[in-house]
């Protein structure tokens, strides 16, 4: 990495004198500078792959991650602890061990082969998709389906500034706003990473995450609930799925002035479900023009419990509520429960030149029908449908109503059983239920220019058809038996 830059004509470390280049190479601090840690040789790869065949290799390996977390932890204190002892509490042979060292260490997979791809971070992902699948229902608590996030981070376009994740899991939501900075040419370095997570175990999976992209970020333990670690933060993008429906979860236990609460804590919590608190949180977090977008249990749509509506209702019509989306079924591996995005937004009066003033409406869209079976239990969307959406939403918010989609070439309309924009006083019209169904409709279906009588007949006569087959096929079938 240093050869690079001192062979490089524009670097600062740029020069041809030997003893220069043997300087730099040997300067500790130099690698440091460059956020380049020096390993000790029994925690290098080459090292564990030299051992790979020996049969402690499940030591060497525990014993490698502790000459790890001590090295970091010299330089990233926030990484201290990520690495524990695991490998020989595992079930898995040192022969399984060894194979999966030997594996990884294919040249195919080697960044100098690939430098343009991520490797270590797609195979981190790739691995906790497939336990996520593996546990099912087990792995909620840190695991949102690549498709949701990628839809998510497309709507709400966090080009720069601060991305808040107040339940994290491993990461995901962080990792996908990189994939999407760096496909629009971005920066890394114009976005700061701010998460909290209760689990300690699932915290670590998102250190890990993030530090194999090499992104810098704060993320803390503690219930956001309950122990908000990050009180004056203010986000300019809060992308998060937070557990769905949480009873019990003791609303008691906040100060009656809790900033967060937009009335009497009585009033505006109920201690049923969490998800409202959720909301509260999130909207606490938002910059003056943030932007937040919200996996939420669709029961959130239309709760009629008390400490739910009135937030719901607060929401509507202080107009925080920027769009709804309903979600297809089977999209999360870890619950069937019907879920929706909420779209959040401190933007909406138009002064920031980017978009339009859109305070008085609320855009629902409904992707019931969208999604491709990937297997017999799981829905993906396609690219496609990610697009779709993103642009439906980014036609209805960039432009004034008579020259939407102008710049961008896409033009909003009402489309039944799609997308509706509806007026605040078409909601609390319908006692503030934010089901898309309730205004998109159903989508028209062409006519194909046959009569319905003609049809009618047609249909008759094939019935018919089918009675005359099955009594000719029953015929049969007795015939047979007689004969045995």
């Amino acid at each position: 990495e240093l050869l690079h830059f001192v062979q490089d004509k524009t670097s600062d470390y740029y020069t041809q004198n030997q003893d220069e280049i043997n300087y730099v190479l040997e300067d500790a601090d130099e690698y440091l500078s460059k956020n380049i840690y020096i390993i000790p040789k029994e925690a290098t790869w080459n090292y564990l792959k030299e051992n790979a065949e020996q049969d402690n290799i499940k030591v060497i390996i525990d014993d490698a991650f502790d000459v790890l977390d001590s090295t970091l932890a010299q330089f990233r204190p926030d990484l201290k602890g990520i690495l524990p002892r695991l490998f020989v509490k595992s079930q898995l042979s040192p022969r399984q061990v060894g194979g999966l060292i030997n594996l990884l260490s294919n040249p195919k997979l080697s960044q100098k082969e690939n430098p343009e791809s991520d490797i270590l971070g797609r195979v981190y992902e790739y691995y906790i998709g497939k336990f996520a699948i593996a546990e099912g229902s087990g792995a909620g608590q840190f695991f949102t389906p690549g498709s949701i996030v990628r839809l998510m981070v497309e709507m709400i376009e966090p080009y720069q500034g601060k991305i808040f994740d107040a339940a994290c899991g491993s990461g995901g939501m962080f990792v996908q706003s990189l994939k999407f900075l760096e496909s629009h040419g971005g920066d890394k370095k114009n976005i700061s990473i701010y998460g909290q997570e209760r689990y300690d175990g699932t915290l670590r999976l998102c250190k890990m995450n993030l530090a194999l992209r090499d992104l810098s970020f704060d993320v803390k333990l503690g219930d956001s609930l309950l122990n908000d670690k990050f009180p004056d933060l203010k986000a300019d993008f809060i992308i998060v799925n937070p557990p769905f429906n949480v009873s019990q979860w003791h609303p008691e236990d906040l100060p009656e002035n809790d900033p967060r609460l937009f009335g009497p804590k009585e009033e505006f919590t109920t201690d049923g479900s969490a998800n409202y608190m959720w909301m509260q949180t999130f909207w606490s977090h938002l910059s003056n023009t943030g932007t937040a977008s919200v996996v939420m249990a669709n029961g959130a749509m239309t709760s009629n419990n008390k400490g739910e509506k009135n937030v719901r209702e607060f929401m509507v019509n202080n107009q925080m509520i920027d769009c709804i989306v309903r979600l297809p079924d089977k999209l999360f591996l870890t619950t069937g429960i019907p879920a929706c995005i909420f779209i959040l937004s401190k933007n909406r009066d138009g002064k920031d030149g980017k978009h339009r003033e859109r305070t008085n409406e609320i855009l629902f869209i409904d992707t019931s029908k969208m999604g491709t079976m990937e297997s017999r239990k799981l829905r993906v969307f396609t690219d496609a449908d990610i697009d779709k959406v993103a642009e439906t939403y980014h036609a209805w918010r960039n432009n004034s109503p008579l020259e939407r989609g102008a710049a961008g070439g896409v033009c909003y309309a009402n489309t039944d059983g799609y997308c509706y924009a509806a007026t605040l006083a078409e909601v609390q019209k319908q006692d503030y239920k934010l089901t898309p169904g309730i205004y998109v409709g159903t989508e028209e279906l062409e006519d194909d220019g046959i009569l319905f009588e003609d049809k009618m007949a047609g249909l008759k006569a094939q019935l018919q058809a089918q009675f005359t087959k099955g009594n000719e096929l029953q015929g049969r079938i007795l015939e047979n038996f007689g004969k045995l």
